[in-house]
């Protein structure tokens, strides 16, 4: 990264993606300054030990990388009321982890100087320090301004994550694709699952996991185009 090599890093979101991106980053070296709170402060108490929990506008006057970790629908609404309450810093970085939106989003706090990122790393969150471990092998679609997609870049190594760089004018697209297989594989997964326990097996779950992942690594091996499967 061309920064300081450690922020202070503030977590706005504390359901399944914000507590485990902030671990991740912590785990690197990074410094937590806080989250904000959740409906479940035990699951976020054990993946962030003894991290405060704060108001967003404190979170952002205190830190120089803010995550924001919320549902879409609520991502426009949180960075233009930060900003109209003048929460926003010159030079400050803002990261969100939206699949299907990418920087302009970002707009009211580019606009009081923060620096916009959309930054989503391509795995289900549990919600727990098993997405540790899957951050490792996921790549992470990244959307950044020209000048600064090297920290974007950084940022998603730093989470573990293989960056791919995706446009602004294609992160729509590229949203739509990863709610299409996510929803297609849930679907054939509850399916499966439901056979398999009319067939007497107790755990399908279990039972499916090593299927499903032995039979995308077989399927997608040496796939360079995804023409390529139909």
């Amino acid at each position: 990264m061309t920064r300081s090599s450690r922020l202070g890093v503030g977590i706005i979101g504390a359901g399944r993606v914000g507590p485990v991106l902030g671990a991740a980053l912590a785990g690197v070296g990074h410094a937590l300054t806080g989250i904000t709170a959740g409906s479940d402060p035990d699951r976020v108490e054990a993946i962030l030990p003894g991290v405060p929990v704060l108001p967003a506008d404190e979170i952002v006057r205190r830190s120089e990388l803010v995550v924001l970790a919320v549902p879409r629908g609520e991502l426009p609404g949180v960075v233009a009321g930060l900003a109209e309450l003048g929460a926003w810093q010159m030079g400050q970085l803002v990261l969100h982890t939206d699949p299907g939106l990418g920087i302009e989003v970002l707009a009211p706090a580019a606009s009081r100087g923060a620096i916009p990122l959309a930054v989503h790393p391509a795995i289900a969150f549990t919600g727990t320090s098993i997405d540790l471990r899957q951050l490792q092998d996921a790549f992470a679609a990244v959307t950044a301004p020209a000048a600064v997609l090297p920290i974007a870049q950084a940022l998603a190594v730093e989470l573990g994550c293989e960056p791919v760089v995706i446009a602004e004018s294609a992160r729509g697209a590229y949203g739509e694709a990863i709610a299409t297989a996510t929803e297609f594989s849930a679907s054939v997964i509850r399916q499966s699952a439901a056979l398999l326990r009319e067939t007497g097996v107790d755990a399908p779950g279990r039972y499916l996991a090593s299927l499903v992942h032995s039979t995308i690594e077989r399927t997608l091996q040496n796939v360079e185009d995804p023409g390529d499967l139909l």
